[in-house]
């Protein structure tokens, strides 16, 4: 697949399933993750990728954060099987490191732009993803349980694994709506 090809083409892909990344190619998307813009090579990321019963502890822990919030029992039914949305979540956090040159709103946005590297590697390896965020990535509980400090941040929870869906097709959007040219 081309560069341009997959950038243009990218689009979300929520109906994930099994296999997911793995072997190579799940090294590869963590390198593509790791080769992101870092200003002072202070690396603010930590992924935690869960599987299998993994996927099972993440739910546990956003179904106890749905109870913490006293959220509404549907909505602690269905925490529990959140994750299982796809065969594989990798849970991206920036892990802040005080340094005057390098802000927190900077090292966020370098661990996201982490994310959306390696949510391209997978879709450059034939995988797709989602990337979803949601009360759970600001919830104290979650953060605890994911042993983030509190000026942590979780960037978000990249879904990954097969389709058998083809992307839908982009809306062309025009660039002149959000585009200043100072000539």
């Amino acid at each position: 697949m081309q560069a341009l090809e997959l950038l243009l083409g990218r689009r979300s892909q929520p109906r994930l399933e099994t296999p997911p990344p793995s072997g190579k190619v799940l090294d590869n998307i963590i390198q593509a993750g790791l080769a992101a813009p870092d200003h002072k090579c202070l690396t603010p990321w930590r992924f935690v990728i869960c599987q299998g019963k993994g996927l099972d502890k993440l739910g546990e822990i956003f179904q106890q954060a749905a109870i913490n919030n006293d959220r509404e029992q549907a909505t602690v039914e269905r925490a529990i099987q959140l994750p299982h949305r796809a065969p594989m979540v990798l849970v991206a956090i920036c892990n802040y490191t005080q340094d005057e040159k390098v802000p927190r709103v900077e090292q966020i946005a370098s661990t996201s732009c982490a994310v959306q590297s390696m949510q391209m590697a997978a879709v450059a390896q034939g995988f797709q993803g989602i990337w979803r965020t949601g009360w759970y990535a600001k919830d104290s509980y979650v953060k605890e349980m994911l042993e983030c400090k509190d000026e942590d941040e979780i960037v978000g929870f990249l879904y990954l694994g097969s389709s058998k869906l083809k992307n839908m097709k982009r809306p062309t959007r025009d660039a002149a709506m959000f585009v200043e040219h100072w000539d």
